[in-house]
C-alpha cells in the first residue's frame, strides 16, 4: 500500500510541474528579440531560418584536402541578433541584468583600483600600534576608509562620468568606447602611483613588451601592478608610524623590569602612554592628512 501511494504522489507531482510549465509557456507573450539567419553581415534583407532552400556550407563536405581546410569553419551564414526590431536599445530586462552584475564587481572594483587598499592598511597598522584591539572598530575604519576614498578620487570619478558615462547615455558612444573612455581617468590614477620595477615583473611574467608610455600597458599589467604597489606603501607607511609606539613601549619594559616587576605585561601599562601621546601629537590629523598627501 505503501508503495502504491508513494508512486501515485509521485505521478501527481509530475502531472502538477507539467501543467505549471504549460500554463507559464501559455502566459508569457511574444519575444522582443528575433534571431535571422543572414548571409552576409552587409546584407539589408533578412529571413527566418529555414526559409530559403539554400545550404549553410561553403564547401561541400568530404572536399577537405589538408587539416587547415578542417579547422576552417564551413559555414556560410552568420546569426544576428535584434533587439526591439533593431531600434538599437538595449531592452529592460537586460539593462537590469547588467547593472546588476556592475553592482555585484563594484566591491571590487573600489577596494583593487581606488586608494582605498592603502588607507585601509595604514589604518589598521595604526590601531595595532596603539593596541587599543577593537577601538576604533572595523565598521568604524571601513567608512573612514571610504570616505577618504571618495574624498580623493573625486576628480577621477567625475572625469569618468563626463566622458564616458554621459556620452554613453546619450548614444553617442558604444560599450566599447565607452568602457575605453572610461578607463582612461582610472589608469592615468594608477600610473603615477605604481612602481616601474613592479610594472616589468609583470610585463616579464606576461612576456609583454613595453616601449615606457602608459599607452602599451594592458590593464591585466596595470591592476595587478598597482595593487603590489599600494601595498609596498601602506606597510612602509606602518612602519614608520610603529616606530614612536615601540620606544615607549620599549622604556615602559625596562622601567618594569628595573623595578622587579617581570610578572606585569608591558603592554598594559605602556596603553594609556600610547594613548596620551597620540591624543597629544594629533594622531589621527597626522596620519590622515600625511596619507592623503601622497596622491597629491
Amino acid at each position: 500500500m505503501k508503495k502504491k501511494s508513494s508512486r501515485v504522489c509521485h505521478h501527481i507531482v509530475r502531472l502538477i510541474c507539467l501543467l505549471v510549465t504549460v500554463g507559464i509557456l501559455c502566459v508569457s507573450g511574444p519575444s522582443t528579440m528575433r534571431v535571422y539567419a543572414v548571409e552576409e553581415i552587409d546584407n539589408t534583407e533578412h529571413h527566418l531560418t529555414g526559409d530559403t532552400e539554400d545550404s549553410t556550407n561553403i564547401d561541400n563536405p568530404g572536399t577537405s584536402e589538408t587539416p587547415e581546410d578542417l579547422a576552417e569553419l564551413n559555414i556560410a551564414n552568420t546569426v544576428t541578433i535584434t533587439y526591439d526590431d533593431g531600434n538599437g536599445q538595449v531592452n529592460g530586462a537586460l539593462r537590469i541584468l547588467i547593472i546588476l552584475t556592475l553592482i555585484a564587481i563594484t566591491p571590487f572594483l573600489v577596494i583593487m583600483m581606488t586608494c582605498f587598499t592603502r588607507i585601509i592598511v595604514v589604518l589598521h597598522f595604526t590601531r595595532m600600534a596603539l593596541n587599543t584591539q577593537t577601538a576604533p572598530p572595523n565598521n568604524v575604519l571601513i567608512g573612514l576608509a571610504l570616505f577618504l576614498t571618495f574624498f580623493i578620487m573625486q576628480p577621477t570619478i567625475t572625469t569618468v562620468y563626463n566622458e564616458a558615462i554621459v556620452p554613453y547615455e546619450a548614444g553617442e558612444m558604444d560599450t566599447q568606447e565607452a568602457f575605453e573612455a572610461g578607463m582612461k581617468p582610472i589608469r592615468e590614477f594608477m600610473y603615477p602611483q605604481t612602481q616601474e620595477k613592479d610594472m616589468l615583473m609583470f610585463m616579464e611574467i606576461s612576456r609583454t613588451e613595453w616601449d615606457g608610455t602608459l599607452d602599451s600597458i594592458p590593464n591585466a599589467v596595470l591592476i595587478p601592478s598597482f595593487i603590489i604597489s599600494e601595498l609596498r606603501s601602506a606597510f612602509i607607511i606602518g612602519f614608520l608610524i610603529y616606530i614612536p609606539f615601540i620606544v615607549i613601549d620599549m622604556v615602559v619594559a625596562s622601567t618594569l623590569m628595573s623595578m622587579g616587576m617581570m610578572m606585569l605585561p608591558p603592554t598594559t601599562i605602556s596603553a594609556p602612554f600610547k594613548i596620551l601621546l597620540f591624543v597629544l601629537a594629533d594622531g589621527w590629523n597626522l596620519v590622515i592628512m600625511n596619507v592623503v598627501k601622497t596622491y597629491y
